[in-house]
């Protein structure tokens, strides 16, 4: 016997197969979601100092605009993922 003696792989403890979701990270959607991040931290900074103008602009450009925009921005040249 080799292994441990007791001890055997059943079929819930195999890996499942993985599955190419078409989903892909790159330098751009880096730096839309670092955008994003520095609009929301900058956007806070003003709401804290009171302003009723630019925090609302800086938040809503951060959460509406640049986030999502990182999440579903592709370059070009990369396959469809189907």
């Amino acid at each position: 016997m080799s292994g441990r003696p007791g001890i055997t792989k059943t079929r819930g403890m195999r890996k499942p197969p993985v599955t190419d979701l078409g989903f892909s990270w790159g330098w751009v959607n880096t730096l839309l979601l670092s955008a994003g991040v520095l609009s929301l931290v900058l956007g806070y900074v003003a709401l804290s100092r009171g302003s009723t103008t630019l925090a609302p602009v800086l938040l809503v450009l951060g959460y509406c605009g640049l986030i999502p925009a990182a999440l579903l921005v592709r370059t070009r040249g990369e396959g469809s993922g189907e």
